[in-house]
């Protein structure tokens, strides 16, 4: 059986663009899986806002991440990169976290050059390290995977936000030249650095879509004309549930049911895998009289 990062480096040799819409638990993954997308992101902004309640700040800790990850990985069909923010401290941290998020079951891992407590890429108080330290994260990253956990590095700048596209083309650049497989320049604030990302840096690159972020929300067909390999989503389905949510509370606060927006309760079964469970079951259930 091949791994999920060599699984995922056959799927990306030969597809143009992937779509990925975004997941933070085993349910959100699942569904991903189930609607026929072959690849996900686990995302550190959702991640944070599901499970600990709280924003994308650096607050949410290595182990709650790895934790998070391994129920995602193992719900799903899908093969899931996962969020490994800074990697939660030094060079020696960041490969604790690669050779974690590959036990775990993720495809690839991602690390960013962002200083600690990072930030999501679409918010105010964005740092980043001094491009040696970038550099020697994606360096550790990339040890990690060589000394035999097989999982792909996809390295992160945020660069752009207050030192300028040229420097995260040279770190971009760098990060390849030090063994990257993927590379995401975060948040360009036009069409025109996009082109100028996929065109001046060779690779494989990841767009992030931030509904009312930075980076333009471009049609599928024009990111593949671009030069994008992967379309990520990561807060479409965070933000769906949370307006779903909000509006039944707020149907019910005012004495009201909300009946209408709920999944006939035959669907809400299939889709967290009861019907799945009880074929399974069938197989084993005891046949005596």
């Amino acid at each position: 059986m091949t791994t999920p990062a060599a699984r995922l480096r056959a799927h990306l040799s030969k597809t143009p663009l992937t779509v990925m819409p975004c997941c933070f638990d085993g349910l959100s993954a699942k569904l991903i899986g189930d609607a026929g997308f072959p690849v996900s992101f686990m995302s550190g902004f959702a991640v944070s806002a599901a499970r600990i309640g709280a924003p994308d700040t650096g607050l949410i800790s290595y182990g709650e991440m790895v934790d998070q990850g391994r129920n995602v990985c193992a719900a799903t069909s899908a093969l899931i990169i996962g969020d490994g923010d800074t990697g939660y401290g030094n060079a020696l941290n960041v490969k604790r976290t690669v050779k974690g998020y590959a036990q775990a079951g993720f495809a690839a891992v991602m690390i960013e050059d962002q200083l600690a407590p990072k930030r999501c890429g679409h918010t105010k108080g964005k740092l980043v390290v001094s491009r040696d330290e970038a550099v020697d994260r994606i360096k550790a990253a990339v040890d990690a995977r060589e000394e035999g956990s097989d999982i792909l590095i996809l390295a992160r700048t945020d660069a752009r936000h207050g030192h300028g596209l040229d420097e995260a083309l040279e770190r971009a650049r760098a990060f390849k030249e030090a063994g990257a497989d993927l590379l995401f320049v975060e948040a360009p604030h036009d069409v025109g650095e996009m082109e100028t990302i996929c065109r001046e840096v060779p690779g494989w690159h990841m767009a992030n879509l931030v509904e009312g972020g930075a980076t333009p929300m471009l049609p599928h067909a024009e990111l593949e004309r671009i030069g994008y390999r992967l379309a990520a989503y990561p807060l479409t389905l965070l933000s769906t549930a949370i307006r779903a949510m909000q509006e039944a509370l707020a149907e019910m606060a005012a004495g009201r049911h909300p009946d209408d927006a709920l999944l006939p309760f035959a669907d809400l079964r299939k889709a967290v895998g009861f019907d799945a469970y009880y074929e399974e079951e069938s197989r084993y259930a005891d046949k005596r009289d």
